[in-house]
């Protein structure tokens, strides 16, 4: 297993409704927060990598499409996803 499969399991492990859930909303914010959080690190280094710019914006509006459905669908567990991986302060 390599280090990002171990990741990918270990945030969707965390963030699941109940075992065997892997595309639950929660799940699904918690992937893309963690795969823009990894590639944010990646520009200092590559300023002109303009596809994985457009990659990055592509999964930043999907992500607040996601946030905005599960707001809309339950509030509580929408802001304990939030706090629990730091966005929205």
């Amino acid at each position: 297993m390599s280090v990002e499969t171990h990741n990918k399991q270990q945030v969707i492990t965390s963030n699941r409704r109940h075992d065997g859930d892997s595309g639950s909303p929660e799940v699904q914010i918690a992937l893309l927060t963690d795969r823009i959080n990894h590639l944010q690190g990646h520009f200092p280094n590559h300023p002109k990598d303009h596809s994985s710019r457009r990659g990055l914006l592509l999964m930043v509006g999907r992500r607040n499409r996601l946030l905005k459905y599960l707001a809309s669908t339950d509030r509580a567990k929408y802001h304990e996803l939030i706090q629990r991986l730091g966005l929205r302060k």
